[in-house]
């Protein structure tokens, strides 16, 4: 097993045993910027810890079943912050609105890494 699917079966048994909470559905604004509107549902896996001890981002989309595709790594240099979110049951668009909500409109430098 590679480094990187040995991460993703980590993520795997994380979600798996941890309760999801989401705390901004699709559709709804970003709290501090009113007009960034989320593509699809965000929140965290509850008893986890986060950068911002919230605990781990996930984004959840609309492809139920397909567990999690992908994660994004975003940087946020004038907060000077990293952070891993889960993309779980997300389709290949969601995956890519996921993608510009980060860059264009949360403004973060952002990579997704897809499963293999």
């Amino acid at each position: 097993m590679t480094n990187l699917a040995a991460y993703f079966a980590a993520l795997d048994e994380l979600v798996r045993k941890t309760p999801l909470r989401i705390d901004r559905p699709r559709g709804s604004a970003h709290t501090r910027f009113p007009e960034v509107v989320y593509p699809v549902d965000h929140g965290y896996l509850e008893e986890t810890a986060g950068r911002d001890r919230e605990g781990v981002d996930v984004f959840r989309g609309s492809a139920d079943g397909t567990g999690i595709v992908a994660v994004a790594l975003t940087a946020d240099l004038t907060r000077r912050d990293v952070e891993v979110k889960v993309l779980l049951d997300c389709s290949d668009d969601e995956i890519d609105r996921i993608e510009h909500f980060l860059h264009e409109r949360l403004r973060l430098n952002a990579a997704i890494v897809r499963r293999e």
